[in-house]
């Protein structure tokens, strides 16, 4: 079996035509085919949506690099921070929104506008809010279900909104769903929602009080863990003393490696307390879309004794040649330098079973995968396992209030890597596994 299963690239629309008609036009944001005129510019569903959740929320974001990332269909959900700022510049009117959140512009009429980079930047920084922040639960939000307001996104990515003095801003997307769901009959997705609603807005900057963790959690975690198979990995890794590693040697251990591990993301999907609710395309798309992802994961972390162990001690066995390493590929280093940082976070943080099990759910759960069919439902999923995870990151480590931020944190750049993997190729992924392991282990071995 290969590697890497066959990739199909996804083609990227071009720049908007002259012709008039919209399914021929392009959004201002992030070049994906525009739906129309949404609050007072073209653009796509998704920035229509992402647009109308951070103003409704008053979400307030962090680029991790220049504030100048790129924005296309396929990147646009790696920096919510960057996305906002373009969807300002490019004119995404705030008073379109209507103010009780419900679908629908506030007035067809409105279009874009211009605002001042002042003003921009009172957004983005969250000043524009401040005045809201002590907002009551009463106050009515964004009735739109697409995420959390603890700061998800559509793709699961979480806002890294992290620090007391921007804590209370981010409280105030509970006061929406408080509204939304304590006001009505709570749906069956809906009742594992733990703690979370009886928190004030300050109550983030006191001391961790000691609490217990919600039966909910505890059952849905229990669950999740009985998915898993925790066995070691059962691929030999063993190699004599003196016994030189060929590159198709390691590439060949590499492929029986990925074949296990792969087996196993399946048997567990067929394993999880939703699988029969999913239906047979979504279950698929799913899978095809997050298989690579769900490997890395699981060899950063449960894994990670014999991947950062055995396999460190084969690839030490492999030498290089001039050839492949001045060949080596621009998307190779980079890949490698993130894998080394991600490692790095993992063993910092040492990420338990229970973290584990409820971090490769909700990745799995990504409703912003194109092809699926009930969206929502995967939504309302991806929801449930968001809290069970916070919930229980709360109980377990009450002296870490950063921890689950950092957990989520690591997910969008999860993704990201296993997105720039498939442009390495394939010749070159002994070179960059022999980088990264001994280059992890050397790290290790010095603390």
């Amino acid at each position: 079996m290969e590697f890497f299963p066959e990739f199909i690239p996804l083609s990227f629309p071009s720049s908007c035509l002259a012709d008039e008609r919209v399914d021929q036009r392009t959004c201002l944001i992030c070049g994906d085919r525009a739906t129309g005129l949404h609050y007072g510019i073209i653009s796509c569903e998704g920035c229509k949506g992402f647009f109308k959740r951070s103003i409704c929320n008053k979400r307030v974001y962090r680029c991790s690099r220049d504030k100048n990332c790129v924005m296309s269909r396929k990147q646009r959900n790696r920096c919510q921070y960057c996305r906002l700022l373009k969807c300002l510049q490019m004119g995404m009117n705030r008073k379109a929104i209507r103010e009780d959140g419900m679908p629908g512009g506030r007035n067809k009429s409105i279009g874009p506008v211009q605002i001042s980079e002042e003003e921009i930047e009172r957004i983005m920084s969250g000043q524009e809010f401040e005045g809201e922040a002590n907002m009551s639960w009463s106050n009515n939000g964004d009735s739109d279900h697409s995420s959390p307001g603890n700061g998800v996104s559509e793709s699961n990515q979480p806002s890294p909104v992290s620090t007391p003095s921007s804590r209370s801003v981010e409280l105030n997307g509970f006061a929406a769903l408080r509204d939304q769901y304590l006001g009505t009959p709570v749906s069956t997705h809906y009742q594992y929602l733990p703690h979370l609603f009886s928190y004030s807005a300050h109550s983030a900057l006191l001391a961790p009080q000691p609490r217990s963790l919600e039966p909910q959690s505890h059952s849905l975690i229990s669950q999740l863990l009985c998915a898993e198979d925790l066995e070691p990995l059962g691929t030999p890794m063993l190699i004599e003393d003196g016994y030189k590693v060929t590159q198709a040697e390691l590439f060949a251990l590499l492929c029986r490696l990925a074949d296990e591990l792969l087996f196993r993301q399946i048997a567990w999907i067929k394993k999880l307390p939703f699988f029969c609710e999913l239906s047979i395309k979504d279950y698929t798309c799913l899978l095809s879309s997050t298989w690579q992802e769900l490997i890395l994961l699981s060899s950063l972390t449960v894994y990670s004794k014999q991947i950062f162990g055995d396999l460190a001690d084969v690839t030490s066995k492999y030498s290089p040649s001039d050839d492949e390493l001045h060949r080596f590929s621009e998307e190779g280093m980079e890949v490698m330098e993130r894998l080394i940082y991600l490692f790095r976070k993992f063993n910092q943080l040492k990420v338990s079973n229970e973290e584990y099990a409820c971090m490769k759910a909700i990745n799995f759960l990504n409703q912003d995968i194109r092809g699926l069919t009930n969206a929502s439902q995967l939504e309302q999923l991806n929801k449930r396992y968001w809290y069970v995870c916070q919930d229980f990151t709360e109980y377990k480590y009450p002296h870490q209030p950063n921890r689950f931020p950092d957990l989520m944190m690591c997910l969008p750049e999860i993704r990201y890597i296993a997105g720039k993997m498939v442009n390495v190729p394939l010749e070159q992924l002994p070179l960059l596994f022999k980088a990264v392991l001994h280059s992890c282990k050397t790290s290790v071995s010095k603390e």
